[in-house]
């Protein structure tokens, strides 16, 4: 006895009326994209469920792929049998005696109305047959085996477990935005949220040599090498900071330099998600984990742009970040003593209730504008992608 499919499920692309089509389309692409170096499986979509046909494939090598694609909702490995009453329950006898269960039930989903027995009814034919070969006991409430089976017009499928997948929308439906990744714990969770809702990243990091070293920068290639696993491929802008970064230092009041660093960051991460065709930024920041992320603080910065701002984290607790960083497997990269452009020069006492009317006195006191044109010229990007971390050609 052998797998013949892994059946896929999603969940929230089922809601979404006319757009149904298009949502299913892109996760039979990413899903097709994602399996394609495994060889001898077929990936096709038939009503409301994709399937991997394995071909004698080893499903457990499918698993890994499937955990770490958006928009599935869920998996599970499957048999298939014609759709009569006795090939079906010939298969469910054969399971039943090959498992190691005490206590067990039968959902059976008849998708073709067709099928002469109910739902409910054949239920209890598969029992009696399960209870006729095995001794064991009816459970319906919290079974340690559940034969599950679908009946529909191609044939059945029957299985005994179900994984659980990302959920969400499939990578890309959404749209594209600009991610702000420092190499801390916040901004890779961020990343992470947003790809589960079906938008794509390019991500951009401030680096300020000599004061961060090449180990910071090489924290963030190795955090998208964790994040490649979602989304194969993933742009890399590293910004040249220093030299604007030591104009604020020079000029504005240490209380306010971190304010004054993050409208900088925000205009540069702005003029350049238009010019990649981004929809908006993303940031790792939750509401009053640090000064420049209360709401006051936000509210100056955000006043620098138009596009819109998206913090996946901003409702987050720390020790809620980090369990997510641990799970998405990027902590251990991000606690590595390696310090960022934001992390260097820490003033030490930020102002919390920072007012726009003194930020834009202090910008005043500088040449700004042409410092970013300066820096926007000379941005450069990578691409960062699966198995492979760094294509050093530009694009």
């Amino acid at each position: 006895m052998e797998f013949k499919y892994i059946m896929i499920r999603y969940g929230e692309i089922g809601t979404k009326g006319k757009n149904k089509k298009n949502f299913i389309k892109c996760l039979y692409s990413n899903i097709k994209n994602a399996l394609k170096e495994v060889h001898g499986i077929k990936v096709y979509n038939k009503y409301d469920r994709l399937y991997v046909e394995l071909n004698g494939v080893d499903p457990t090598i499918i698993y890994h792929y499937l955990d770490m694609i958006s928009g599935i909702a869920s998996y599970s490995p499957v048999y298939f049998v014609e759709s009569n009453q006795d090939s079906i329950c010939d298969l469910v006898k054969e399971l039943a005696l090959n498992t190691e269960f005490n206590t067990f039930k039968v959902s059976t989903n008849r998708a073709d109305k067709t099928f002469p027995i109910t739902s409910m009814d054949f239920n209890r034919v598969v029992a009696t047959v399960i209870l006729k070969n095995k001794e064991v006991k009816v459970d319906l409430h919290n079974p340690e085996a559940n034969f599950q089976i679908e009946i529909r017009e191609e044939g059945t499928y029957i299985f005994l477990k179900k994984y659980k997948g990302l959920g969400g929308y499939p990578l890309g439906i959404g749209g594209k935005a600009l991610a702000l990744l420092s190499g801390g714990i916040d901004s890779p969770v961020a990343c992470f949220y947003m790809m589960k809702r079906g938008v794509a990243l390019e991500t951009i990091h401030f680096a300020s040599f000599p004061y961060t070293s090449k180990a910071a920068e090489e924290k963030v290639y190795d955090i998208l090498d964790k994040l490649n696993v979602i989304q194969p491929s993933i742009t890399l802008h590293i910004v040249p900071f220093t030299k604007l970064q030591e104009e604020i230092y020079k000029h504005v009041d240490e209380s306010y330099a971190i304010t004054i660093m993050r409208r900088m960051m925000v205009r540069i991460a702005s003029a350049w998600a238009k010019k990649r065709n981004c929809l908006a930024l993303v940031t790792g920041e939750s509401v009053g984990q640090v000064a420049s992320q209360t709401l006051n603080s936000m509210s100056v910065i955000n006043e620098v742009t138009n596009t819109p701002i998206i913090r996946p984290v901003a409702c987050f607790d720390k020790l809620e970040i980090m369990d997510v960083a641990k799970k998405i497997d990027t902590y251990e990269i991000s606690i590595r003593p390696f310090e960022d452009c934001c992390t260097i020069f820490t003033p030490k006492n930020p102002v919390t209730k920072p007012t726009l009317e003194k930020a834009l006195e202090y910008e005043s006191k500088f040449d700004y504008e042409s410092l970013i044109d300066e820096i926007l010229e000379n941005i450069e990007t990578k691409n960062i992608y699966k198995d492979s971390k760094v294509n050093e050609e530009f694009l």
